[in-house]
């Protein structure tokens, strides 16, 4: 291969015939993003970068076990594969036989496209966006509101090969809207946040309109002491509480007695029922406008990962059904060891099973309680009940006999998001959300509003 060579699936290719070890696995991710930025009500910056990254997994057999090496660098040229194949080499011979050794996957038929040109964004992305962007800050300046935010296009064609064979291919894409309101003497803010495979499905008035009467209820304000109070938790903020439930959700950390899904005496809490109401949280790798890899991606072991699972397949999974603990999430070695079935995470998160009734119908129905915008700076204080604290931000709103009547101080809230679904008393309707906190990490979530009848609001906070 000579070293203009760049198609991606010929550095795979290559990379796998330089290895000398037992095994290797090739992971090519071509990445390029688009992006526009804005303040005051007018754009600031824009732009478009491209990058590709080349993850080689050297597994070596000893007397004592498998052992593995795994090495990543950005910018790789075709000068460079020999070195970071061998430098994985180096690596795997230097380490300790590997705790999750496994054969490496086989069997898993290729893609077709595997021999194909990455995917690309460009600001073309925003083609359609951006116009009306720019009517939502003629409108905001009339209205006397400024709007702050950003959007975000990314796409990552991830390439995977195998000593064993696999030639895998998957093309990610991902964006993110984030929009801020503020009022001229900065004493009012809302938020709003999207998360979008290519910014057809993102009506930028729209999320105006929302922020602009969000400003208005915040004109009345209502200092509230610390306390629990009946609360809604709108989409963005469940997601970003059961993102993180999903990620403290090892079987392995369970079946060791580590976690909230540790069953007292020894074993996990699988079969328990977590929620009297009619809940189940999934992930799908081809759920519609939330698709994700449909098999493993494991730039490195940890967790409820392992490098040896690179290429098995992912499927539709009900973590919790019908509000029962149906699965907690495995490698082929911690389902070997605890006896769970073999449960690979995937990229999104869904939870089901609420009503058909909007945000607004349940603001309605409320006598009194919060309305929450979202969560941030979330943080775990306790993982044997996955107790998390954090802080509300971007309005607080008062509820009074159905309608919402101002803005309350922030607060910094403590709450175990499985004993949160445990008293929840009413969920709304499923639609797709960005969680606020979790944005950098995790996108493509589906989840209901929820009504909790005694939100612990532990302190009040300054935070806007």
């Amino acid at each position: 291969m000579s070293t203009r060579t760049t198609k991606p699936h010929e550095v795979v290719e290559r990379a796998l015939e330089l290895s000398r070890a037992d095994g290797c696995v090739v992971i090519a991710d071509e990445q390029s993003s688009a992006n526009l930025r804005w303040a005051g009500n007018a754009l600031t910056t824009n732009g478009v970068t491209r990058g590709r990254t080349l993850t080689v997994i050297a597994t070596v057999d000893g007397a004592e076990g498998t052992a593995s090496g795994v090495v990543s660098r950005a910018a790789v040229t075709a000068d460079d594969l020999e070195p970071l194949v061998r430098a994985a080499e180096a690596a795997a011979r230097a380490a300790g036989p590997a705790e999750d050794a496994q054969p490496l996957v086989t069997g898993v038929p290729a893609s077709s496209d595997f021999a194909d040109a990455p995917a690309e964004t460009s600001s073309a992305v925003f083609a359609g966006f951006a116009p009306a962007l720019g009517e939502s800050f003629a409108r905001a300046r009339a209205g006397g509101r400024e709007l702050y935010g950003f959007a975000h296009h990314e796409l990552v064609s991830t390439y995977l090969g195998t000593s064993t064979g696999l030639r895998l291919r998957h093309d990610q894409p991902n964006g993110t809207l984030e929009l801020n309101a503020k009022s001229p003497d900065r004493t009012r803010s809302a938020w709003a946040g999207r998360s979008t495979r290519d910014f057809t499905d993102v009506d930028p008035a729209a999320l105006d309109a929302e922020l602009a009467v969000r400003l208005g209820w915040a004109e009345r304000r209502v200092e509230l002491p610390a306390g629990r109070y009946e609360t809604l938790l709108p989409p963005s903020a469940v997601a970003d509480l059961l993102i993180y439930q999903m990620w403290s959700s090892s079987g392995r950390d369970a079946a060791e007695g580590r976690t909230v899904f540790s069953r007292p005496g020894g074993g996990t809490r699988v079969g328990a029922k977590l929620t009297g109401l009619p809940l189940t949280l999934r992930s799908d790798p081809h759920a519609p406008g939330l698709e994700c890899a449909p098999f493993v991606v494991a730039h490195s072991s940890g967790g409820d990962e392992s490098v040896f699972d690179n290429g098995l397949p992912v499927a539709p999974t009900q973590w919790i059904a019908e509000g029962e603990l149906r699965h907690l999430p495995t490698t082929r070695h911690s389902a070997a060891l605890t006896g769970l079935p073999l449960a690979p995470t995937a990229g999104n998160l869904i939870l089901d099973g609420g009503t058909d009734r909007s945000l607004e119908q349940m603001v309605a129905d409320t006598e009194l309680g919060l309305l929450l915008t979202c969560l941030w700076y979330i943080r775990e204080v306790d993982p044997a009940t996955l107790l998390l604290t954090g802080l509300t931000r971007d309005g607080v709103y008062l509820v009074e006999n159905g309608e919402v009547t101002g803005a309350v101080n922030n607060f910094r809230f403590n709450e175990s998001p499985v004993d949160l679904l445990g008293r929840a008393a009413e969920a709304g309707r499923t639609e797709k959300t960005l969680p606020r906190e979790w944005s950098d990490y995790f996108t493509r979530a589906a989840m209901p509003a929820l009504r909790v009848p005694d939100f612990n609001m532990s302190s009040v906070s300054q935070g806007v």
